[in-house]
């Protein structure tokens, strides 16, 4: 029989696993639109997707605070109080950064819809504005995956 242990473990997992994978697809899906018509299908997409990375992150946050408490871990692991640093950062960079641009082009789309396929030049701009800033919470996802499976320090 499964402990309560790895059952919290599991459910920790599958949530990580709805917060990092849109968060990785996501911004490939947005990439590779070339026209308007393809970034309106691929915003639709988008949206669509955003709900697992909501879930998932409130389930990976309560499992991963349960997981604390029945193993009395607390905040002594250094390896978790960075990761729980650059989550939060992680946070900050998604809905505060790419958030609010993400908007900018969602509307800059739909504005366009009535000039035929043509992608305005303004959109591409914010598009090459926009992937450092993804590629840095990619980054740092990376960061915290690393730290939760090997726990170096």
């Amino acid at each position: 029989m499964i402990s309560l242990f790895g059952w919290l473990l599991v459910l920790h997992t599958l949530a990580a696993i709805a917060v990092v994978g849109p968060a990785f697809v996501v911004p490939v899906i947005r990439r590779s639109a070339k026209t308007a018509d393809q970034f309106r299908f691929a915003l639709d997409v988008t949206n669509k997707l955003a709900f697992f990375p909501k879930i998932g992150g409130v389930m990976l946050v309560i499992t991963g605070i349960w997981l604390m408490i029945i193993t009395n871990m607390g905040w002594s692991e250094m390896w978790l109080n960075i990761s729980i640093l650059l989550s939060l950062l992680m946070v900050v960079i998604i809905d505060g950064l790419i958030g609010p641009r993400i908007k900018k082009i969602m509307k800059i789309v739909s504005l366009s819809q009535t000039k035929g396929d043509e992608v305005p030049a303004e959109l591409a701009q914010l598009m090459k504005k926009i992937v450092p800033i993804e590629l840095a919470s990619q980054l740092l996802m990376i960061a915290i995956i690393v730290l939760m499976v090997l726990k170096p320090f």
